[in-house]
């Protein structure tokens, strides 16, 4: 769990050696990097992730594999129902991921 105002790519980074083996990473443009693309692609990954704006080279990505990524979105909003969890009352990290542990568990079972 990192601080809310640290970069999404960032994040990638401390859990790009744990990935299971899979085809695809499906991500927003906030963890458009070249770095990021290149550890995927050494890992055997294809990157379906759009450029961010700013970007003076326009990255290729599979649009319609792209929009199938709402059920991720659909699902941390769903979270975010839970007022603990989208303001992150928690200043521990041990207790936010708990909570949203119990969030996951209860939304899943309804």
């Amino acid at each position: 769990i990192t601080a809310g105002q640290v970069s999404d790519y960032i994040g990638a980074r401390a859990l790009l050696s744990g990935l299971p083996d899979v085809k695809w990473l499906l991500g927003d443009r906030g963890y458009d990097a070249d770095w990021l693309r290149d550890a995927l692609q050494d890992k055997g990954i294809r990157a379906c992730i759009p450029g961010r704006k700013q970007r003076k080279t326009p990255v290729k990505y599979d649009r319609r594999r792209y929009k199938r990524r709402s059920r991720i979105e659909i699902m941390f909003g769903r979270l975010k129902d839970w007022r603990r969890v989208a303001t992150r009352y928690d200043r521990c990290p041990k207790i936010f991921l708990s909570a949203i542990a119990l969030a996951a568990t209860v939304i899943y079972w309804l």
